[in-house]
């Protein structure tokens, strides 16, 4: 059998110390180096073959180099673009990631917590937070660094990455209103979820500072950011018979439910019915009329938690931001015109 290559043998070969090597092959010793170093040292490593022993850094650092990724559901499409943010940083640092699917199962997600703080992972990065997790506080008042990611824990001082839901919110009902709309419904996310409950009280608090009308009748609040959870609200919504000639869902999926509810009605969008979302799933700009709807910044959002669940990990007493808000943009496609005429 082969013999593995080690650090002495990468030594012996470069002319340069075993510690030096060592520096040159770990992203966070590098900093001490030149880069003629570094090059020369890893040209070597790749050359010989050498395979970085995890088991024993780990050893000696009392680290995995694992980072446990919760999301709520796989067959969301706005997550693949999360994990891939991650995970550009966690493989440049020379990190793995564990990805555990909750399903949105509380029950679910607390039995996986489990099994990451059995696999020994060094820090967790969360895309499925409830508003309140107990847990997940314990767990992080415990010592083990934890960043959530598109949504937040409220009371507590575990940071979060999101997106701006406010602005989000905002911008739409802007948009719609200079449109010509005025009676405009809201099919609310859950209300578990800080981005169902922000999105739901800026829609309330925005259309009152357009001065327009705020009927609770026309809000509908849904149990998942899902299709079939979009198409039942619609359906009460229009049940009700209150006329309404804008709906602005919670997100994109929550807006797929609506367009269907609506045909189901024998209702045109955006003819009779204008719909946004929120998200800009990359399918959307292919469905037909196209969804308006508000670009949050999924790859980056990804990225910056990781970026800073490895600060965290590096440094346990750096002052890190409780709450960093990325920036969003309004997608302006079919799915929004102008009020038809009111019949007499």
């Amino acid at each position: 059998m082969k013999k593995s290559v080690t650090l002495k043998d990468i030594a012996r070969e470069t002319g340069v110390h075993v510690s030096t090597v060592s520096r040159a092959l770990d992203p966070i010793g590098q900093k001490m180096l030149t880069a003629s170093v570094i090059e020369k040292v890893r040209a070597c490593a790749l050359r010989m073959g050498y395979r970085k022993n995890n088991l024993a850094f780990g050893l000696k650092t009392n680290r995995t180099m694992t980072i446990g990724v919760i999301i709520p559901d796989l067959t969301n499409t706005l997550f693949p673009l999360i994990v891939r943010g991650i995970e550009s940083v966690l493989e440049a640092r020379g990190y793995a990631s564990i990805i555990v699917n909750t399903d949105n199962n509380a029950d679910r997600k607390a039995k996986l917590l489990d099994v990451l703080l059995e696999r020994g992972v060094d820090g967790i990065i969360d895309a499925a937070a409830d508003i309140s997790d107990p847990k997940m506080i314990e767990v992080f008042e415990q010592g083990l660094p934890i960043v959530t990611v598109n949504r937040a824990i409220k009371g507590t001082s575990i940071p979060s990455i999101i997106n701006d839901d406010t602005a989000g919110i905002q911008l739409l009902l802007k948009f719609l209103v200079e449109k010509g709309h005025r009676k405009i419904a809201h099919v609310a996310g859950p209300q578990f979820l800080t981005t169902g409950r922000t999105r739901l009280q800026v829609f309330e608090n925005t259309l009152k500072d357009l001065n327009l009308t705020l009927l609770s009748d026309l809000v509908e609040i849904t149990s998942r950011f899902d299709e079939d959870e979009g198409l039942r609200a619609t359906e009460v919504l229009l049940e009700k018979k209150l006329e309404f000639t804008a709906l602005v869902c919670a997100n994109d999926r929550l807006a797929i439910g609506a367009l269907e509810a609506l045909k189901k009605h024998g209702l045109k969008c955006p003819d009779d019915i204008s719909v946004t979302g929120f998200n800009n799933l990359p399918y959307l700009r292919m469905a037909m009329p196209g969804l308006t709807t508000i670009n949050i910044q999924k790859f980056n959002v990804g990225r910056a938690s990781a970026e800073l669940i490895l600060r965290s990990i590096d440094d346990p007493d750096a002052v890190i931001p409780s709450c960093t808000i990325l920036p969003v943009q309004l997608i302006e496609r079919g799915s929004v015109k102008p009020p038809a005429p009111a019949k007499h």
